[in-house]
């Protein structure tokens, strides 16, 4: 392949690229923008409570996540490509 052609295939995958980012993601990137804005707010207000000394407001209601969360994990880990995962006995 010569490297004009080459480019010419760069730039007409480049061009493809850019319909497609406008045609999927431009319809939800108000939206997306939006979520993205409210976790970051979410996160900072998190770590400012705990630099403050306040205890993450969040923690005793996600305690009763925690059985849900540790049947998961080995399944999690496993999708996640590790065979082991933690110290033994944590989960395989």
């Amino acid at each position: 392949m010569t490297p004009a052609r080459r480019g010419r295939l760069a730039r007409a995958w480049r061009r493809i690229e850019a319909v497609h980012e406008e045609w999927f993601a431009a319809r939800w990137r108000q939206a997306l923008r939006r979520e993205d804005r409210r976790r970051a707010d979410a996160f900072r207000a998190v770590l400012l409570l705990r630099s403050l000394g306040v205890d993450d407001p969040a923690s005793y209601e996600t305690l009763d996540l925690i059985p849900y969360l540790v049947a998961d994990l080995h399944e999690w880990h496993r999708r996640m490509g590790r065979e082991r995962f933690g110290d033994p006995g944590v989960c395989c």
